[in-house]
């Protein structure tokens, strides 16, 4: 038993510490970045909007504050069912009022505060596009971002989910840094606002597992095949876009971040992620059902196309148990044993169970204070940990068994 319990601790350690070793972003964005000198391309900023009641008006008024100097939003109302419209249409009479015509040069009296504070390209060139019905062989989003470009007049589009709030210069700061780093896509990890117990508990530990299976240095590096971005904000040049074949390309795809990246670092362009907390946030999922939908779609899609990821996969969910049934169990056994068997050296059973379970809540509470969440939600990461895996479980068994995902009333297999 003595023995046992070393060799899983000589495991745990170096394990738990490589996987909380693999999230390092050496480009960091700040507020306070400066814009190159000038001239200033347009940026086309393109928002997809289905179903988005809960975030479009935030994410709009947002993006309309950016201090960009030649900017332009376009929101793609991707045939909603809920409010989405009704907002939309309000945030364009509201505009109006403020700002009265295509040759005004100043905002009307009586705008609001709000808008005053706004960027005035932002207010002349804010358009609502009208999604238009999915042709057979796109996924939503795609066709909508693909809408979107249709009516983009910039040099280089920038793609941000409805989500996703910005800080007044996170574009500038982010076509500063790909200017600098010479990056044809840029794309960032945003601050991760979470605000119950399900996102305290599960995303955090999803989030660890991204780092793993796409380690930044990597994707930063010309010289690797890794490729990932982050589909609440990317920043891309027109020509780039154009040059992989756009979202035309990838029409099919639910997780068109990482297809557009894929395509743009295997044709030799430069991709760049980010780490983006300081001027974007994002708030994913609200709920323990929305969480499990959002995830298991987005993994399955993630690994249908790689052995490799899918073998990543399955070994992160078999981590994900062993936090969650055999450590627990380890240090109950433990403590167990050392009280039935009392002599020699059995006390450092359940010793050895609690330090790996005091090391790992350590790194779980860094993780934890990095994303300001209760520090307390570390103690239910056997839970988390369980969830986790049954996730990656239900994704791995859609791609082998050729069930696909169910997304926003569609049904994706794993041959598409």
């Amino acid at each position: 038993m003595i023995l046992v319990s070393t060799l899983l601790l000589l495991i745990a350690i170096p394990l738990i510490t490589w996987l909380h070793s693999r999230l390092r972003l050496d480009f960091r964005l700040s507020p306070q970045d400066a814009l190159p000198p000038p001239p200033y391309p347009r940026i086309s900023v393109i928002v997809p909007a289905r179903n988005e009641e809960r975030n479009i008006r935030d994410c709009v008024e947002h993006i309309l504050a950016q201090t960009y100097p030649n900017l332009e939003l376009l929101v793609v109302e991707d045939r909603s069912t809920d409010a989405t419209p009704q907002i939309l249409a309000e945030l364009q009479t509201k505009i109006s009022a403020a700002w009265p015509g295509p040759g005004a040069t100043d905002p009307a009296p009586g705008a609001s505060s709000a808008l005053e504070a706004s960027s005035r390209p932002a207010l002349r060139n804010f358009r609502v596009i009208q999604g238009g019905e999915l042709p057979p062989g796109w996924a939503g989003k795609p066709y909508a971002l693909h809408q979107g470009v249709q009516h983009a007049t910039g040099a280089w589009f920038c793609f941000v989910d409805a989500d996703t709030r910005l800080h007044p210069s996170a574009i500038t700061a982010a076509f500063a840094m790909a200017i600098r780093q010479n990056a044809d896509l840029l794309t960032l990890f945003t601050r991760q606002r979470m605000e119950s117990f399900w996102e305290w508990v599960i995303q955090p530990l999803v989030f660890t597992a991204l780092s793993v299976g796409f380690s930044p240095p990597r994707v930063n590096d010309p010289h690797t095949p890794d490729a990932i971005a982050n589909g609440q904000f990317i920043l891309i040049r027109r020509s780039v876009y154009e040059a992989v074949g756009g979202h035309a390309a990838i029409r099919h795809s639910i997780v068109e971040d990482k297809d557009l990246a894929e395509r743009v670092k295997r044709a030799g362009y430069r991709l760049l992620l980010v780490d983006g907390e300081a001027v974007a946030e994002t708030r994913m999922y609200t709920s323990l059902a929305e969480i499990w939908e959002g995830w298991t779609k987005n993994m399955y899609l993630g690994l249908k196309d790689s052995p490799w990821l899918l073998g990543l996969g399955i070994f992160g969910a078999f981590l994900g148990l062993a936090a969650g049934i055999l450590l627990p169990l380890w240090l109950a056994g433990g403590f167990l044993w050392a009280w039935q068997h009392p002599q020699g050296w059995n006390f450092l059973v359940p010793l050895e169970a609690l330090i790996a379970w005091l090391y790992l809540l350590f790194w779980r509470v860094r993780v934890a204070l990095h994303l300001g969440i209760p520090l307390w939600s570390t103690l239910f990461t056997p839970l988390g940990a369980l969830l986790f895996s049954a996730m990656m479980f239900t994704s791995a068994w859609n791609v082998l068994s050729g069930r696909g995902v169910r997304w926003k009333g569609r049904t994706y297999l794993s041959g598409a």
